[in-house]
């Protein structure tokens, strides 16, 4: 009897109120943490919905794009009106420029290429189904991209005016951040997000310099780029869309990395 009611009082004497208080809070956070892991896993769980909802959009993009033979292509080429338009050339093409030490190269026809761009662009708004974002912008196909190393192979979108790029046409596809046509001289600039998942840029950084990325404008035409370079640098640097390209036809890439504090950028001109 004795040694029972010593087990009562030694329960009792350990049994404090401050080991109640802590027992309660203890509880209290473990259903917090329980709850706040359920709402972290639902946002995840709905993020995951929304990138492939979108990606879904750019998938029927691309398998509602009807490119033309390169037959029919020079067809057409032959019937194109040769008239004045209303595009602003400087916005597209006219910022190639020849480097000096380049000079001695042959001579680039402006106007031919003014005129390549003006082309372009009127079939592309002739020829391309129009969309329009959640918020009313219009957007169009302008390219396909597609980089067979790392099994990428997306749309490139842009809206009909600039800016080129917005955050809601990325949630859909690759988009165009600055250049001319494609396919053409200059620099043609493509930016997409580096998801974790390893769509759109997710893969972008397993490239390296020597892998083919394979660019298809509207008419059909399919060229080939060689990587010859892979760097990061600050997100305010925008070197990397130069058009200095000394008459060549090149393609910049870019996207998110290091958590979002730096863009990886990779370089690559036409293989000839």
């Amino acid at each position: 009897m004795n040694h029972m009611n010593q087990i009562l009082i030694t329960e009792k004497i350990y049994v404090t109120p401050e080991l109640r208080r802590k027992k309660k809070m203890y509880k209290i956070n473990f259903f917090l943490s329980v709850f706040l892991v359920c709402v972290l896993f639902s946002f995840y769980i709905y993020a995951e919905y929304d990138r492939n909802k979108s990606e879904e959009v750019s998938r029927e993009i691309l398998a509602s794009i009807d490119l033309k033979t390169e037959e029919e292509n020079e067809i057409e080429v032959e019937q194109v009106n040769m008239d004045n338009t209303t595009v602003k050339i400087e916005d597209n093409v006219l910022i190639v420029v020849l480097n000096e030490t380049e000079s001695n190269r042959e001579e680039i026809d402006v106007t031919k290429i003014a005129r390549d761009a003006e082309d372009y662009i009127q079939h592309r708004n002739e020829d391309m189904e129009i969309y329009t974002t959640e918020s009313g912008l219009e957007y169009t196909t302008e390219s396909i991209l597609n980089i067979p190393s790392l099994d990428i192979s997306y749309p490139v979108l842009t809206h009909l005016q600039e800016p080129y790029t917005t955050d809601e046409l990325l949630k859909i596809s690759l988009a165009k951040f600055w250049g001319g046509a494609p396919n053409k001289v200059g620099n043609y600039v493509i930016v997409g997000h580096n998801y974790k998942n390893k769509k759109m840029f997710g893969k972008l950084s397993g490239i390296s310099v020597g892998d083919i990325v394979e660019l298809t404008d509207l008419t059909g035409t399919t060229l080939k780029y060689e990587v010859y370079d892979k760097y990061k640098v600050q997100p305010e640097d925008t070197s990397c869309t130069s058009q200095r390209t000394n008459g060549r036809k090149e393609i910049t890439l870019i996207t998110c990395t290091n958590y979002g504090t730096q863009r990886l950028i990779v370089k690559a001109r036409e293989v000839k």
